[in-house]
């Protein structure tokens, strides 16, 4: 049965203000400069949903944003990479969310004003908008507060309407990391954490051990470990791929949703769950390229090109 969507992304938007080419984090009371300045598409949801879209996938989103210069920003950066946003909800009292990222070498720092994302709940998400598609994707947990608690009813919602479903549950702010796991994994078909999330859920300090404390819950379990590539959990069985290495890293911002975006479109093209792990560590190594996440994602050719050129992926 053809669907409009390949993917649904519901989550959180904002843009990225994006300073590069620094010396060092500042400390209290100091000023530094920035050689490179970018204003980006930002959040974890949109940048998988805009490299998605850019993989060839047909991708729909649900999210909010302000009436605002950031918020028809993001419009725009979405529907150039040919996202559908007609089920985004503009929120005329609000403000657009925005993201101040700091990065030097391959660590980065970000201040994050949540705005109109922090009103995003499941009594947004209707039914049929779901039965659109074949893949339902969520990321940002801890930034979304109204789905603390409910996120299992959404994704079981999913499950319901015929969709397979992801996770990347991302960074927590307040550093809790409460999540009711047992609640959502039996309605989840790939958990994408990295390994200081998958670590910070757990309360472990092992990354084996934390994969063994989980791993026989998940259906796919991949674990996104930066240049150290990713581990793959699933029938028993555990996977390492190593990273394809850049040399000349432009930033890492988007680097885990830019996986996320590859593990995903393999996965729904019918791949070998170690073809899907193998074309994210591909993908997230290409969004290290360019600058904010999808930049070096401009369309499929330029994607297979950059693939070939500077990690030899078509000659392996």
């Amino acid at each position: 049965m053809n669907k409009k969507y390949d993917v649904m992304v519901i989550g959180e938007l904002n843009v990225d203000l994006i300073l590069n080419q620094i010396l060092g984090f500042p400390q209290i009371g100091e000023e530094i400069i920035a050689d490179n300045m970018a204003l980006a598409l930002g959040s974890s949801s949109a940048i998988c949903a805009s490299n998605l879209s850019s993989l060839g996938l047909k991708v729909g989103f649900i999210g909010k944003l302000g009436n605002d210069l950031f918020g028809k920003f993001t419009i725009q950066e979405l529907q150039q990479k040919g996202v559908d946003t007609a089920l985004i909800i503009i929120e005329p009292n609000e403000k657009t969310g925005a993201t101040i990222a700091l990065n030097y070498k391959e660590q980065r720092s970000m201040i994050t004003y949540q705005g109109a994302m922090l009103n995003l709940g499941i009594e947004d998400i209707k039914t049929e908008n779901l039965k659109l598609a074949k893949h339902l994707h969520f990321s940002s947990y801890f930034l979304q507060p109204k789905f603390h608690d409910k996120l299992d009813g959404l994704f079981k919602m999913a499950k319901s309407a015929g969709l397979t479903t992801s996770l990347d549950i991302q960074w927590d702010p307040m550093d809790k990391w409460e999540i009711h796991l047992e609640k959502i994994l039996p309605f989840l078909d790939i958990f994408m954490p990295n390994e200081t999330e998958l670590l910070k859920i757990t309360g472990q300090t092992d990354l084996k051990q934390a994969i063994d404390l989980i791993k026989d819950k998940c259906n796919l379990l991949v674990v996104k470990r930066g240049n150290k590539g990713s581990i793959l959990s699933y029938g028993g069985k555990i996977i390492e791929k190593g990273a394809f290495i850049n040399a000349q890293v432009v930033d890492s911002i988007g680097a885990g949703d830019s996986f996320n975006a590859g593990f995903i479109s393999k996965y729904l093209s019918g791949g070998k769950p170690e073809e899907c792990q193998e074309f994210g560590n591909l993908t997230g190594a290409i969004s290290t390229t360019d600058s904010g996440g999808t930049a070096a994602f401009m369309d499929l050719g330029r994607i297979k090109r950059i693939a070939e050129e500077k990690f030899n992926y078509f000659n392996h």
